[in-house]
Parts: C-alpha cells; sequence; structure tokens
C-alpha cells in the first residue's frame, strides 16, 4: 500500500507536534510520500516585509510578492527541515517541488468572480517520475509549488496536490491519503473536540456544508478527498496524529 501524508500547517508549526507526526511518517514501510504546506509561516514572514496574507474560501491569494515568499518558505526553509529531521530517523526523504522532474504541472488559474494571482491549478502529475523515486527507495517531501513548464512558479492548495498525486498513483498501487491536522477529526462542533464526526459520504457532506458545519479551510480539504476517492482512492483519513494513529480519525468514503 501507499500512503499519502498531508500535514498542515498548524502542525508544522508545533515542534513536538512535528516531530510526533515525522515519527509517524518515517514508520510508514516504502512507499510513502509526505506533502505540506506551510501557510502560517508564509503569513507571518509575509506580514515582517510589510505585507498582508489575503485568503478567499480557504485559499490564498497570491500576487507576485507573496509567491516569492511562499517559495522560500514552502520550497525552501520547510522542506528542507522536514527532510534533514526525516534523516535523523533513518527516512530517506528527497524534497522535491511541482517544478523539479517535472513532477507536477499547473497552469494559472482562470480568473472568473475572484483573480487568485500566482495560483496554480493542477494539469498533471508525472506519475512515472513518483514511480522512480519510490522504487529507488526514497520518500518524497513534496511542498505546494507547482509549475506551469513555461519558467512560471505556481502557489497551489497542498491538500489539492496530495488528492491528485494519490489519484494519479491509484493505477500503480492501493493508495490511503491521510490528512493530518490539529483536529481529530471533521467536528460536529468545533468547539468540542470530542464531536468526531466518524464517517462522511457525499451526502451528508452536502447536508454539512448546507448547514455551515463544514467551511473555510475544510472545504478544499474535503472536496479534494471525495474527489479522490471518486477515482480509485482506496481511503482517506482527516485527523490529527493521535485520531489517525488510533484509527478513530474521521472516514471519508463513497
Amino acid at each position: 500500500m501507499l500512503r499519502i501524508l498531508k500535514m498542515g500547517g498548524n502542525v508544522l508549526a508545533d515542534p513536538d507536534a512535528l516531530d510526533q507526526a515525522l515519527s509517524f511518517f518515517a514508520s510508514f514501510e516504502s512507499p510513502a510520500i509526505l506533502v505540506h504546506g506551510g501557510g502560517r509561516e508564509a503569513s507571518e514572514l509575509l506580514k515582517k516585509m510589510g505585507h498582508e496574507a489575503k485568503m478567499v474560501n480557504g485559499r490564498r491569494l497570491t500576487d507576485a510578492a507573496t509567491l516569492e515568499v511562499v517559495t522560500m518558505v514552502y520550497a525552501g526553509l520547510i522542506n528542507k527541515k522536514l527532510v534533514a529531521q526525516l534523516q535523523t530517523k533513518n527516512c530517506n526523504a528527497l524534497g522535491v517541488s511541482g517544478a523539479d522532474g517535472n513532477l507536477i504541472r499547473a497552469h494559472k488559474r482562470i480568473v472568473k468572480d475572484i483573480d487568485y494571482g500566482f495560483a496554480g491549478d493542477i494539469d498533471a502529475i508525472n506519475t512515472a517520475g513518483f514511480v522512480k523515486l519510490l522504487e529507488g527507495g526514497f520518500f518524497p517531501v513534496c511542498c505546494a509549488i507547482t509549475h506551469d513548464k513555461q519558467g512560471q512558479l505556481l502557489n497551489t492548495n497542498a491538500d489539492t496536490i496530495a488528492s491528485s498525486i494519490a489519484v494519479a498513483l491509484a493505477a500503480d498501487y492501493e493508495v490511503e491519503l491521510q490528512y493530518c491536522f490539529e483536529k481529530p477529526g471533521v467536528l460536529m462542533d468545533a468547539d468540542n473536540d470530542e464531536s468526531v464526526i466518524e464517517h462522511i459520504d457525499p451526502t451528508k457532506y452536502g447536508m454539512l456544508k448546507k448547514e455551515g458545519v463544514v467551511h473555510s479551510g475544510m472545504l478544499p480539504k474535503l472536496d479534494n478527498a471525495f474527489a479522490a476517492i471518486d477515482k480509485g482512492v482506496k481511503a482517506v483519513y482527516v485527523g490529527n496524529l493521535e485520531s489517525l494513529k488510533e484509527g478513530k480519525a474521521t472516514c471519508l468514503s463513497i
């Protein structure tokens, strides 16, 4: 089985939680892929540089200055820190962006109601490239930067990257996708960590969105999860490290 673990920004910002999450990932038997963003760190650096981070529906508006910062943070500092920490855990990690090996090609999001700037929507996953890395014994660590093969880097939602890789590799592997963030699962009551919804199917998901239970940053995460399941991914789990380890995270399925 191929396991794909996507780590959220809140996990990345907590040294203890991050160390535990990396130990969890390092415990996976090959093959496995780690996907990460780094939105909180990017927002903090933008603020220090005098820029305001702007979000709409859980997605970042990426102007030219923001693109430079998120590239430095995602593909540089965070990615290499994760790789170095995984190496201490005897996990042969290899940090990549979508531009490396032409692994993830995207296009600049077409402007409709909102101009997201240099945000990328994925066109293709280089499945053969990922398979070569996995078969070579590497554990790819993918940041949230893609490219258009015309020299333009693009900021792409890390949840989308994780689900797109999962779908692309589902033809070669039995794939399990795990989203690790700060909550134990999808909650019926955002203020009650005991209110984890054990299972969500598409019908229930529609109801939860309509009722406002699921909103903001959870929307792209769950939208991508159901899209992945619909295209061959075996299972998607959403929760924190403890719930994922204990099998108590929210399970998404058709």
